[in-house]
C-alpha cells in the first residue's frame, strides 16, 4: 500500500500481537488496541520476547529491535486509531461480535481506510455488511506464528474492489510474506483442508484407534508433518477448532463436517490446550 504510514491491529491475543510485530517491523506506526490493559501488556511482552529471539538468532539488530518496538503504541480508546489507513481486526472468532466492531471501525475511520479481518474461516461478505464500504473489506488472514510463517490468505467478499485487492497483497509482499487468493467460502482453503484432518484425528482417538502420541508420530514420521494434528490443534486451542468445524458445518450443511463430540466435551471442560495448561496433552 504505497504511502502507508499507520496501521492498527485491533486484539492483542496471539495473533493481533504477531500481525502488530511484523507491520512494526516494516516500518509501520500501529495501534495496538485492546480493551484489557491486561491483555495488551502481554501483548506487548509476547512481541518483546518474539524480537529478541530473532536479535538472538542474528535476524534483527538490536537497533532494529528498538525501533520496532518504539512504533507499536498500545491504546484502550477505539477513537484514537481514526488516522490508520489500514486495520486488521484479530478479535475472537465470533461473528456478531466482528460485526459489532467493523459498524464502529466505519464510523471512526477515513472513508479511505481499508478494514481487513485475520478471520480463519467466517464470512467476509457478512462482516463487511456491516459497514457501509464493503468495497475496502477484505480478508487479511495471516497464519500462526505470524512472525514466522509465511502465508497470508487474501480472502475477497463480494464487494470487495479489485483496489482494495491489489493494495493489500502488495502490502502482504512488503511483510515478506506470499500471499495467496481465496474466495469467500466457509473455511477459505487452509481451514478446510486443516480442520477436518484435526477434527478426524479427534475421532481416532475417540474411536479408541491409538493414543494420542501415536496418532501425531504417523503424521510426523509418515506424512512429514512439522507437528502432529493434536498438537497442533492443542498449539491452536481446542476452542478455536471447534469453532472454525461449527462454521464448516453449519456453512456446508455437509456431515463430514460435524465436531468430534470428544472435541466438544474437552472444550465443556476447560481443556483448550496449551493456553489452558491441557488439552490432548498437558502442558508444564
Amino acid at each position: 500500500m504505497l504511502g502507508l504510514q499507520k496501521a492498527a491491529v485491533l486484539g492483542a491475543g496471539q495473533m493481533g500481537s504477531g500481525i502488530a510485530q511484523v507491520l512494526a517491523a516494516s516500518g509501520l506506526t500501529v495501534a495496538l488496541y485492546d480493551t484489557e490493559p491486561g491483555a495488551l501488556k502481554r501483548g506487548l511482552a509476547v512481541i518483546g520476547d518474539s524480537l529478541a529471539r530473532f536479535v538472538a538468532k542474528g535476524k534483527m539488530t538490536e537497533r532494529e529491535r528498538e525501533e520496532t518496538v518504539a512504533r507499536i503504541v498500545p491504546v484502550t480508546e477505539l477513537d484514537r486509531i481514526g488516522d490508520a489507513r489500514l486495520v486488521v481486526e484479530a478479535v475472537p472468532e465470533r461473528l456478531a461480535l466482528k460485526r459489532q466492531l467493523f459498524a464502529e471501525l466505519d464510523r471512526q475511520c477515513g472513508p479511505d481506510t481499508i478494514m481487513a479481518t485475520n478471520t480463519s474461516s467466517l464470512s467476509i461478505t457478512a462482516i463487511a455488511a456491516s459497514t457501509r464500504r464493503p468495497d475496502k473489506v477484505i480478508g487479511m488472514h495471516f497464519m500462526n506464528p505470524v512472525p514466522v510463517m509465511a502465508l497470508v490468505e487474501l480472502v475477497r467478499g463480494l464487494a470487495t474492489s479489485d483496489e482494495t485487492f491489489a493494495a493489500v497483497k502488495e502490502l502482504a509482499r512488503k511483510l515478506g510474506k506470499t500471499p495467496v487468493e481465496a474466495r469467500d467460502y466457509p473455511g477459505f482453503v487452509s481451514n478446510r483442508l486443516l480442520m477436518p484432518m484435526i477434527n478426524e484425528a479427534v475421532y481416532a482417538l475417540y474411536e479408541g484407534v491409538a493414543s494420542p502420541e501415536d496418532i501425531d508420530a504417523v503424521m510426523r514420521l509418515g506424512m512429514n508433518h512439522p507437528m502432529g494434528p493434536l498438537a497442533l490443534a492443542d498449539l491452536i486451542g481446542l476452542d478455536s477448532c471447534l469453532a472454525i468445524m461449527e462454521t464448516l458445518h453449519d456453512g456446508f450443511g455437509d456431515s463430514k463436517y460435524r465436531p468430534c463430540p470428544l472435541l466438544r466435551n474437552y472444550v465443556q471442560a476447560g481443556f483448550l490446550g496449551r493456553k489452558s495448561g491441557r488439552g490432548f496433552y498437558v502442558y508444564a
